[in-house]
């Protein structure tokens, strides 16, 4: 194994840019053991450099390279995690992002669908082993995985059941996203509800409208959108994040969304549970049609 046994690890997704850059630098600077994950290499490389340069007493930054298109590329991600450390204390799947229109993955998935859904679905799964293993002689509750949502779950009436990638009714990239932020949602409070046992706690955020590079690949609705928007800096929601991952009030009832570091209701599809099981269980059917 690379990392000291004796200082928290934390899995932070998207950690190249943003909101995941910004946590995982904190989080390294507090002490942290942090195992990135990014996409480009360039900006993977400039943030490796920058977040090592802020490492606190035992604070330690390792970046790792996925597709999280792929979900293949998930599993290797999973597999190299898993010889770096033989535990993980939280995982943070921030990974996600908007598209400008409907994108088939070479897997045969929607894009937009993939990297914020089944991804964090995926890499969960794998890593689940290392999040029990967390809990032996852990403060209950400290072990946790954290989810990056959006208010934008509020344009979904609820997941197509029919078409539940939006492949073949693809009406916006806005509508797919909102569609995937739900899913987020649903996902977090059945973890939240199958992991409960073991000692683990599930939580998902919304960070608010970030000033990054979140719609880069947007369309020109969601580009201007952003331009014209009242942003917050990408600290913000690292803050409310690094809270989430070690303070004591997000360690017990899981399934909660919070914004600025406080409670909020989503929606009522949101809160269905009925759904959040059927999704579980269509996320599994989907993966195994891909061999995953």
């Amino acid at each position: 194994m690379e990392l000291d046994a004796n200082s928290p690890v934390a899995v932070v997704t998207g950690a190249s840019a943003g909101i995941g850059k910004s946590t995982a630098g904190k989080l390294v600077a507090m002490g942290w053991q942090v195992i990135g994950v990014g996409r480009d290499p360039g900006r993977c490389a400039i943030a490796e450099a920058e977040i090592a340069e802020s490492a606190g007493a035992g604070g330690r930054f390792i970046m790792l390279r996925g597709n999280f298109d792929l979900m293949a590329d998930v599993q290797r991600v999973a597999t190299e995690i898993t010889e770096l450390t033989d535990r993980v204390q939280v995982l943070i799947n921030n990974a996600g992002g908007v598209r400008d229109q409907r994108i088939v993955t070479t897997e045969g998935t929607e894009a937009t669908f993939a990297a914020n859904h089944l991804a964090p679905f995926v890499l969960t799964r794998e890593l689940m082993p290392l999040l029990v293993a967390n809990t032996a002689g852990s403060i209950p509750g400290s072990t946790r995985v954290i989810a990056v949502s959006s208010n934008a779950h509020k344009m979904s009436r609820g997941i197509d059941w029919d078409d539940m990638q939006s492949l073949t009714g693809f009406r916006s990239a806005a509508a797919a996203y909102g569609q995937a932020k739900l899913a987020n949602i649903l996902f977090t409070r059945e973890l939240a509800r199958r992991v409960a046992a073991d000692g683990i706690i599930a939580q998902v955020m919304h960070p608010g409208v970030v000033a990054s590079n979140f719609a880069s690949h947007g369309d020109e609705y969601m580009q201007a959108h952003m331009a014209s928007a009242d942003t917050v800096s990408p600290d913000e929601p690292a803050e409310t994040l690094c809270w989430l991952a070690t303070d004591p009030e997000c360690g017990h009832n899981g399934g909660r969304y919070f914004h600025r570091k406080h409670e909020e209701q989503p929606t009522a599809v949101a809160l269905d549970d009925v759904a959040a099981a059927r999704l579980w269980i269509e996320s599994e059917k989907l993966l195994a049609t891909l061999g995953i």
